[in-house]
């Protein structure tokens, strides 16, 4: 299930390095800033109609990602 890694793409001469939506200047966080203020899906979709519901998907599982590392207790 790693089909969601191409969508997301990180270009140093881009956004500042940013993580984008396939090589495209909409960033993660945009993304996740819009869901996280209560637009659906399709109200994201609607307001970058640039992007597909799978990149939706892509956004979400590239932060899970992230978030999911072990945490080492002392």
């Amino acid at each position: 299930m790693n089909s969601w890694k191409h969508r997301i793409t990180v270009n140093p001469e881009q956004c500042g390095g940013r993580p984008c939506i396939r090589g495209m200047r909409i960033r993660v966080i945009d993304v996740l800033n819009l869901l996280a203020s209560g637009l659906s899906h399709k109200d994201v979709l609607e307001e970058l109609p640039d992007l597909d519901p799978e990149d939706i998907e892509a956004v979400l599982r590239y932060a899970s990602n992230k978030l999911d590392h072990p945490v080492l207790a002392a």
